[in-house]
């Protein structure tokens, strides 16, 4: 979902890099993982929706991630990638649209839709298991109601069109309904919720999610552990950030930036033990940025004695150069976790998301360094589930 985008098209350039013989594995994690099972980059396949139709040559080129010499390489390849017509709703995304929709009647359409256009991507490529990785623009949350808590209800819900199932929920169930992995690298809500999960086990089907971590929480879930070990005491935590990419566009719609605040806000509590009483973020669409995005923190901290410190950390990235080979990632160990018979939400994928989804609805872990201990014994075949 979202294939013409900035994270995506970035992370289809960096395959075709490697089929050319690009060695630079920087920003992949997993990249000197050697697991059975693991597929290799360069033997992943992309394909998926947009509701912009052009090509992924044209995309990139507009996104400005990749510098001339990565466009010139990959044009040829990028221009044979075109996004299928996407199930989207401007009642859940108000400030982006495009020409390539489906016209849908009805939600149980949308599913079918969505999965004959798996089936058809399957079939014409030859190949041996498909993946969905979540990349659309922050949909704003939903009512939580009867139709979202349990898999009964939300089947019910689909055969009534009910008006609280957005277009992130129906391509999960889509996947699910498919038996494919799923993953939500959005703050949308989707399969974290209660009916789609627990669908999710009962068809044997693996999902993770969601809001990939990439760039301030990834700095909070490293920072915090650190702060919490030297019995630093937190006093408040001023995050803020300026982004011009479509991301950002989608987020000055204030019910998308209340999902994505809601996955960037309960990382600190849960690490650090204590609730942060003057724990601010603030995020900004800023047009010129582009890509570039920056994320300034102020901290706070009371040391011994009760003397007062302050720490600044300033995180000048590249949003889509972060986020692109996590969803690599994501994709490989989903695909691993299918083989290995695992099913509903993958813990071991923790360090990868904002808002972990966890089995059994318990409070996540949200510290770097345990969840990175986490998915190398996942890895290993040493965690049991």
């Amino acid at each position: 979902m979202g294939l013409g985008g900035a994270v995506a098209t970035t992370a289809v350039a960096g395959v075709e890099l490697m089929r050319r013989g690009a060695n630079n594995m920087s920003g992949l994690p997993l990249a000197d993982v050697a697991v059975p099972g693991l597929a290799g980059y360069e033997d992943l396949v992309f394909g998926g929706w947009d509701v912009n139709g052009q090509s992924l040559a044209a995309a990139a080129a507009e996104h400005h991630v990749l510098n001339d010499n990565q466009l010139a390489e990959t044009e040829d390849a990028l221009a044979r990638v075109t996004p299928w017509k996407a199930v989207a709703s401007s009642a859940f995304c108000r400030r982006i649209g495009g020409g390539n929709m489906r016209e849908m009647r009805g939600h149980r359409a949308a599913i079918d839709a969505i999965i004959g256009d798996i089936q058809q991507f399957k079939v014409a490529n030859d190949l041996d298991d498909v993946v969905m990785i979540n990349l659309a623009s922050t949909e704003r949350t939903p009512v939580e109601g009867e139709a979202l808590r349990t898999a009964d209800g939300f089947q019910r819900a689909l055969d009534q069109d009910d008006p609280d199932i957005g277009p992130a929920m129906l391509y999960a169930a889509a996947a699910i309904e498919a038996g494919i992995g799923y993953g939500n690298f959005t703050p949308s809500v989707a399969a974290d919720i209660p009916g789609l999960t627990e669908l999710a086990e009962r068809r044997g089907v693996p999902v993770a999610g969601k809001d990939g971590k990439t760039g301030q929480t990834l700095m909070k879930t490293v920072l915090a552990p650190a702060l919490r070990a030297r019995a630093l005491h937190v006093d408040g935590w001023f995050s803020t950030n300026i982004l011009g990419n479509r991301d950002g566009q989608a987020l000055e719609d204030p019910d998308s930036l209340k999902s994505k605040l809601g996955t960037k806000g309960n990382v600190l509590d849960s690490i650090l033990g204590y609730k942060v009483e003057d724990h601010i973020v603030d995020i900004r669409y800023y047009r010129p940025r582009g890509d570039d995005k920056e994320a300034w923190d102020n901290i706070d901290v009371s040391g011994f004695l009760g003397h007062k410190m302050q720490i600044k950390v300033n995180f000048l990235c590249k949003d889509s150069v972060l986020a692109a080979p996590l969803v690599l990632e994501i994709a490989r160990v989903l695909d691993l976790a299918r083989q290995r018979g695992e099913k509903g939400p993958q813990e071991q994928l923790s360090l990868f998301f904002k808002a972990p989804m966890t089995a059994g609805r318990r409070a996540p872990e949200h510290a770097f360094h345990r969840q990175e201990r986490m998915l190398a014994d996942w890895l290993e075949g040493k965690a049991g589930r």
